[in-house]
């Protein structure tokens, strides 16, 4: 590790990650505009959500074997490439199919970036992982609160959905800076037997369990997210600072949750979270004016565990599947809430043209869809209250047994 400036690179990671980030934040608060300006269905936004998430899988799912090929120099220059791509070509957009390779492209630079940063975070601080990781990923919804109140900002002054997006060129610009010239820790490649032993892990029962349930806590947090200006815009509450609000708590939750999950058995809180955001999207489908931010800050407290407790459950608990398990994991989840973008997109339209026949019309009509429409969200933490209230039973007992073996050794 010598001559590496690990704090450098940890902190050129972070900016990677707010890059990330604000695609994220940036793309939910461009939507309505993205609309207007080339006549667009929310089934055709769903479309463009779609490729943007998507290239995030595809990255991810081949990064860690890429990472053991290449080393973190090269997939961060390969981040930084697919980034810069994707901005250009999302502010040069003339239609519907540009948006979509552009978006593909700022998608796989995201995922691009976790595949780089994670393994290289863990490498330069072996003794420190769990901690150093939590405050690299505290920078996603905290990168989504800054994003949010830019976008709110901007789009109040009028300034325009170009200009949004080429805000995203200064944490590029300021990342590709701080990693220019740098030295990177080399990557630890895996052997094929631990290559076998993560597709074996893989195989288990368990893994397939939380694959499933990783489809649902994916689509329970993300796709709220995503579509709050389409969901929540005529609610009378503003919807990017209610995004802004949802993920500056998940930051906050995020970074002092180690102790919390540690001290109670992650079973319960992954069963928890689901019971309270079931109740936070109910009570966004009905809500209006200050009582949605209410809705919000429920929804905000039972996702913000769910993704860094379902990568540490398979990582305790299915350890023989391994980093390969865990990207995948992280994978599935990005990839199911892809497939969900063009159908959450068309339930908008749907619930539209309904409200529409029943004689609504302007604010009235979009209050009605985006309110039809998060009541269909709600069957994803439904399935979730009963998959995880089955797995703690299950666990129970297991989870003392596993913890009382590792604090006698």
């Amino acid at each position: 590790m010598s001559n590496i400036n690990a704090n450098r690179l940890f902190t050129a990671s972070c900016f990677a990650l707010i890059t990330t980030a604000f695609a994220f934040a940036i793309r939910a608060g461009i939507l309505n505009e993205l609309s207007k300006e080339f006549g667009l269905t929310n089934t055709q936004l769903g479309y463009i959500n779609q490729m943007a998430i998507w290239g995030f899988p595809v990255a991810t799912m081949v990064g860690g074997y890429l990472y053991n090929l290449f080393g973190a120099k090269k997939m961060i220059w390969l981040a930084l490439t697919a980034h810069l791509l994707g901005i250009l070509l999302t502010i040069g957009a003339n239609g519907f199919e540009l948006l979509l390779l552009s978006n593909f492209f700022i998608g796989f630079g995201n995922g691009t970036v976790e595949a780089a940063c994670n393994p290289m975070v863990a490498n330069m601080y072996k003794n420190n992982q769990t901690t150093m990781l939590n405050r690299f990923h505290v920078w996603f919804p905290g990168g989504i609160f800054l994003g949010a109140l830019i976008s709110q900002f901007m789009t109040g002054a009028d300034m325009g959905w170009q200009a949004q997006i080429g805000v995203m060129l200064i944490p590029t610009a300021i990342y590709a800076y701080l990693f220019w010239g740098q030295k990177f820790p080399e990557a630890e490649a895996a052997g094929q037997a631990s290559f076998s032993e993560n597709l074996k892990g893989m195989l288990n029962p368990m893994y397939i369990f939380m694959l499933f349930c990783m489809i649902l806590t994916a689509n329970t947090e993300l796709n709220t997210q995503q579509w709050v200006e389409r969901l929540l815009g005529s609610s009378g509450a503003a919807p990017m600072l209610i995004l802004a609000m949802v993920t500056g708590l998940m930051a906050v939750g995020r970074y002092f949750a180690g102790p919390l999950v540690h001290r109670i058995n992650p079973t319960g809180v992954l069963w928890a979270s689901s019971i309270i955001a079931f109740l936070g999207i109910w009570m966004m489908s009905w809500a209006t004016g200050p009582m949605t931010y209410v809705a919000a800050i429920t929804f905000a407290i039972g996702v913000c565990y769910f993704w860094p407790t379902m990568i540490g459950f398979t990582a305790e608990y299915i350890p023989k599947s391994g980093a390969l398990g865990m990207s995948i994991m992280g994978g599935m989840g990005m990839f199911a809430t892809g497939i969900a973008q063009p159908i959450v997109g068309n339930w908008l339209d749907k619930s539209r043209a309904s409200a529409l026949a029943q004689g609504l019309s302007g604010e009235a009509a979009e209050l009605a869809a985006g309110q039809s429409t998060l009541s269909h969200l709600l069957v994803f933490p439904a399935l979730l209250i009963g998959a995880f209230g089955v797995l703690w039973f299950y666990m129970r007992k297991k989870i003392k047994h596993i913890r009382a073996q590792k604090e006698t050794h």
